[in-house]
């Protein structure tokens, strides 16, 4: 089957669960109103609040939840074949992670810009939010140490990506003054700033730059891990329409087109799949499908990181409530096309089944290779438009180091909102400290990416990436579990929330059991110990949800009919 068809059938899946489906809960489920004073009215700062154009807030939502995991998550699974892939992203997108997104978002500009993580504390009860803004920390703290060492990973792998990315800020920041100071239409100058991002990739391409070799007898793996924690720390702090917005909109622009050069060549070229649809020959260490299907693909599919930024940063720059349905649930379905160009890519990018073979001989192989085996298999996809490989390796390497950036960005500012909102549930002002909180941050990053396996400085995070799907994924069922909650006080129907509730949390939490048992059995003391707390929260939470709703219910038949 022409991979082409699989691209046509997503897309169909995709239109039709934002023509019909995100208008249904937009209407019946979350009842949202045009005249509601939105948190970025209320509270408009200039710096974190600010009202902003849809279309430019959804550039921020898609560019900042749509990193590399979207693109390591299907390009690992795909050892099990395309097909089960195929169906979790399609259907987690349209059925799960467009309502998620879409709803964390309205939940949290309906509590003043609240995280899901404060917003727990009001639906479950107190002990919630202590709990699951500890949880929210370990993954923000997993999230950035793991996008760090990705991003460092690129530019020594891929040189050419390094001058083109760093040209985007200054770039970004003009395009933010121009449209924010000046206030000229946005249109020009992104398309401007566009244009001189496909210019710099020719460019890049030429002039591939990289540090000296371990400068001070540092790897300079560790020197990137390091800049990229101070740049991600410094763009935190600036006001949201100088650099994250305008330059989060280019990227969006990259990004599709990148996507529309990556699937116009399987129009063009018409290759075959040279993975299977099911893989009958699995490499011995690969692990069960199920559960591990549904926590190796999470962003794409459905991630509990979205919501943190629904909940974080997008909540506070929605301009109308009515909004929301565009920025959160687009934002997701974009993720999604992502998702399903990494597949195709790492599907129908190589040669034949026996180079397909040769890079997943082992899950290890898989699970270290995801990016690189996307952006060569993309590389030869652009191939069939005559594109060089240097420049289209080059094209796709920028893609993933713009996104990966963007949402290391997002990550340390929504790091700072959660170590504020814990300044003052335990009385701390201190950590309201704009420039105190982002120092933490920085630090505990840092300790993290350094100190996690000291015999490779810097790629720390990556001991911890074994827990990031399950942790981002427990993340995603405690939101549902709250919007559930929500609709329930409200008398609303609850089974579009409380379903996927079920089917996430459950798969989930057999995935970290499998996890746990897997860290046991090779004494990995440290996955074990951080793993095992976080499962423990999780186990905590949803009780407290039960208790939740068994108080609701009871309250409800008290009320005298």
């Amino acid at each position: 089957m022409w991979p082409v068809l699989v691209a046509l059938g997503g897309f169909l899946c995709f239109f039709l669960g934002w023509r019909f489906y995100s208008r249904f809960i937009a209407e019946r489920l979350f009842r949202l109103e045009a005249d509601f004073r939105t948190p970025a009215h209320e509270y408009n700062d200039g710096l974190d609040f600010v009202p902003t154009n849809r279309f430019v807030l959804w550039g921020h939502h898609f560019t900042s939840v749509a990193g590399a995991a979207p693109i390591i998550g299907p390009a690992i699974a795909v050892i099990w074949g395309w097909g089960p892939a195929l169906a979790w992203i399609v259907l987690g997108t349209v059925l799960i992670a467009g309502m998620h997104d879409f709803g964390t978002l309205w939940a949290s500009v309906r509590h003043r810009a609240r995280s899901i993580g404060s917003i727990a504390a009001e639906v479950l009860g107190p002990r919630a939010r202590s709990l699951f803004l500890l949880i929210i920390f370990f993954l923000l703290l997993m999230v950035n140490a793991v996008f760090a060492v990705s991003i460092g990973t690129l530019f020594v792998n891929f040189p050419e990506a390094v001058l083109p990315y760093w040209f985007q800020l200054p770039i970004a920041m003009v395009i933010g003054f121009l449209a924010y100071r000046s206030r000229m239409p946005l249109l020009l100058p992104c398309l401007i700033g566009l244009a001189l991002m496909i210019g710099l990739v020719f460019v890049g391409a030429q002039v591939p730059l990289s540090l000296p070799e371990e400068p001070g007898g540092v790897p300079d793996i560790a020197w990137w891990v390091l800049i990229m924690l101070g740049y991600g720390a410094l763009a935190s702090r600036l006001p949201v329409w100088l650099l994250l917005q305008p330059r989060d909109f280019i990227n969006a622009h990259l990004l599709f087109l990148g996507l529309f050069v990556i699937y116009l060549s399987l129009f063009v070229g018409r290759p075959e799949f040279a993975a299977p649809f099911i893989n009958q020959d699995l490499p011995a260490d690969t692990p069960s499908i199920i559960p591990l299907l549904f926590v190796t693909i999470a962003c794409g599919a459905i991630s509990g990181f979205h919501g943190l930024v629904s909940s974080g940063t997008s909540a506070r720059q929605l301009n109308k409530e009515t909004d929301a349905r565009f920025v959160g649930y687009l934002g997701a379905t974009g993720e999604g096309l992502l998702a399903l160009a990494a597949l195709l890519a790492v599907s129908a990018g190589f040669a034949g089944l026996a180079e397909w073979q040769g890079h997943y001989d082992s899950w290890a192989a898989a699970s270290a290779g995801g990016i690189a085996a996307f952006v060569t298999g993309g590389g030869n996809l652009l191939g069939n438009l005559g594109i060089p490989a240097v420049i289209g390796t080059t094209m796709i390497a920028i893609m993933v180091v713009a996104f990966a950036a963007t949402t290391l960005d997002t990550s340390m500012r929504l790091q700072r909102f959660i170590l504020a909102e814990i300044g003052r549930q335990y009385r701390l002002p201190a950590l309201s400290n704009v420039n105190l909180a982002t120092l933490i941050t920085f630090l505990a990053c840092a300790g993290l990416a350094f100190g996690a396996d000291p015999d490779n400085p810097g790629a720390g995070g990556m001991v911890l990436w074994p827990l990031f799907g399950t942790t981002n994924q427990l993340t995603a069922g405690l939101s549902l579990l709250v919007l559930s909650l929500i609709l329930a006080r409200l008398g609303r129907a609850v089974i579009f929330t409380a379903i996927p509730f079920l089917f996430v949390a459950s798969m989930t939490t057999w995935a970290m059991l499998v996890n746990l048992s897997r860290y046991l059995s090779d004494g990995n003391w440290l996955l074990l110990v951080i793993g095992g707390l976080i499962f423990a929260l999780n186990i905590w939470l949803i009780l407290e949800g039960a208790l939740a709703a068994r108080r609701l219910q009871k309250t409800r038949s008290d009320v005298p009919e």
